[in-house]
């Protein structure tokens, strides 16, 4: 994985037969060809590499999508999510640049190339804050969906209660100890990403799914006359409005980040030249899903677009069968969420492995090891979905921080600590642009988040 191979054929061959240890590289399992029962695998494909990369990418952040196009038109939007795809690609161009250079495996072997033993940990504690919060609130989505939820004080019915009525087996505890133990465990238990890539196709499809309703209900309102013209520009009338701008870009920073996966989709690839096709593949893909479900779910509803479009999908659509495309919207995105898990689970796991035992072989290796962080990471998920009710509102402040952390300001940090010298000055500059947007992305973040907070605690009090 070295630059300067002369041919694609030896590199292809010399990935399946070495096994090199990297102290300052222990997340991703090596390849494993003197471990009983991988010498078959030849490497993945480009398709199964793209749809995991895609899968990665495109989780519960489509939803949000649309409503930025309220506020920002959909001439800007579209155009904000045309420029965050490329900026993802340059960020990422980095990290794999970087890592040839150095010879890293994975994300943490990268850190710890550039600054030592500390920022391969933080970027490993980033990686846990990240994901145990993003796979918690899937869980917590995937309830809501099905069960039903009585968070706001109002009981929304779940899709199982809407149609079996309300019953102690669609509950959302024992939805979600079904779910769990008959989706998530079992799809968490592949050592290998290339393993899960029919599950990520399955998942990009019913995110397509989505998509297709969407659509096909805009073009039947339109039809009708029924759909006004939508906003092309920010609606911008005083200070307040030109401030409420700024309050999308935290959602359009992090619709990107798959960086924790790109490693271990390199690590697998037949061919490691393919990796940078696969990602800009994935990069296309993913903008085509998200600008279409953003220009149609504005299209829908338009300034009715609420912060999570699904939940416009909770009341009266004006169509026939209105009740059954809701009903086939909710149940095929939270089975896309299903799906979404075992992929961002996977680095989660290998990140725990590599923060406690540093040292130790190849987590693949150990089937003990392997079996006793994933029951225990499946067990911290599930007990935080269920029992910690606050949790959603301290993952806003810690997911927003570490998101941006992985996708920008770690790949920018690498490029401006130039390790190896190899980079130039138009890479430092875009680094310090990389390192500007994250931090004030997350400022403003943090700030919604906090002030969205106070509103709803104070709102909460005592009534007189």
């Amino acid at each position: 994985m070295t630059i300067g191979d002369i041919s694609p054929k030896k590199e292809r061959k010399s990935r399946r037969s070495k096994h090199v240890v990297d102290e300052k590289a222990p997340l991703l399992p090596k390849r494993q060809d003197e471990a009983g029962g991988y010498d078959e695998f030849n490497g993945a494909s480009f398709t199964g590499a793209v749809f995991n990369l895609s899968t990665t990418i495109v989780g519960a952040g489509i939803m949000a999508l649309p409503a930025t196009m309220k506020v920002l038109g959909l001439i800007l939007g579209i155009a904000m999510i045309v420029f965050m795809a490329f900026l993802t690609d340059a960020s990422i161009e980095f990290l794999l640049r970087f890592s040839r250079a150095g010879k890293s495996t994975s994300y943490g072997g990268l850190m710890g190339n550039a600054f030592g033993k500390y920022g391969r940990i933080f970027l490993q504690v980033c990686v846990l804050v990240n994901n145990i919060g993003v796979l918690i609130v899937y869980m917590i989505i995937i309830g809501d969906v099905l069960s039903g939820t009585s968070s706001s004080g109002v009981h929304h019915a779940g899709a199982l209660e809407g149609w079996f009525g309300e019953h102690w087996w669609n509950g959302r505890t024992f939805v979600l100890i079904v779910t769990t133990l008959g989706i998530f465990s079992p799809l968490a238990c592949f050592k290998r990403i290339d393993s899960l890539r029919f599950t990520s196709a399955l998942s990009v499809a019913l995110a397509v799914v989505f998509l297709v309703i969407t659509v096909g209900i805009a073009i039947i309102k339109l039809i009708s006359g029924t759909v006004m013209m939508p906003r092309l520009l920010p609606d911008v009338t005083d200070l307040t409005s030109f401030w409420k701008l700024f309050t999308v870009v935290p959602v359009l920073v992090t619709a990107y980040i798959c960086h924790y996966n790109v490693h271990s989709i390199d690590n697998e690839l037949e061919d490691s030249t393919q990796i940078r096709p696969v990602v800009r593949t994935a990069l296309a893909l993913c903008s085509t899903v998200y600008i279409m479900t953003s220009f149609f779910g504005f299209l829908l509803f338009g300034d009715a677009t609420m912060d999570d479009v699904l939940a416009n999908f909770d009341t009266n659509l004006g169509i026939p069968y209105s009740s059954l495309l809701n009903d086939a919207v909710r149940v095929s995105y939270a089975a896309h969420l299903m799906l979404v898990f075992p992929i961002v689970f996977y680095p989660l796991r290998l990140n725990m492995d590599g923060l406690l035992f540093p040292y130790s072989r190849p987590l693949a290796q150990s089937n003990t090891r392997f079996a006793c962080i994933t029951a225990g990471l499946i067990a911290v998920i599930f007990l935080g979905a269920n029992f910690i009710p606050s949790i959603w509102d301290a993952f806003q402040f810690t997911g927003a921080t570490a998101a941006v952390c992985l996708g920008f300001i770690f790949p920018a940090a690498v490029t401006l600590r130039n390790h190896h010298f190899i980079a130039t000055k138009k890479d430092k500059m875009l680094a310090l642009f990389m390192i500007v947007l994250a931090v004030f992305s997350n400022a403003v973040a943090i700030y919604s988040d906090a002030y969205a907070l106070f509103k709803k605690n104070s709102g909460a009090g005592p009534r007189a």
